[in-house]
């Protein structure tokens, strides 16, 4: 049973910075993309943004200049790190990942909160 586990999440005030983490349980090399997506309350989940596994990003236009994506192979690690932080941020973030067989994996989530 492959697993995606992330952690970060927490308050932070607008304009702040979080660095999110998805942990796999296996090697990241396995999935072909991994992305993260949102889900603010009362709202359906959103797409924020993917990487592939040549390093290729994607970005949702509304995060774009403020979020990065990264990997770390060695660790099996994705990370997000969020910066210039907005109310609207505010959401539970999600780790996902699809491997080279087509199977998607989801992460339970980690709370983001953006307020003063």
């Amino acid at each position: 049973q492959v697993q995606l586990v992330e952690s970060g999440g927490g308050l932070v005030q607008p304009g702040g910075s979080l660095r999110l983490s998805c942990a796999a349980s296996r090697s990241i090399f396995s999935f072909n993309m991994m992305s993260w997506h949102r889900q603010a309350p009362g709202k359906e989940r959103e797409f924020v943004g993917l990487i592939g596994t040549g390093g290729r990003t994607t970005y949702q236009d509304s995060v774009k200049g403020r979020f990065t994506i990264s990997r770390d192979n060695v660790k099996n690690t994705m990370n997000l790190q969020m910066n210039s932080l907005k109310p609207e941020d505010t959401a539970i973030y999600y780790c996902n990942g699809r491997d080279l067989s087509g199977n998607v994996y989801w992460g339970e989530g980690t709370l983001v909160t953006v307020s003063s």
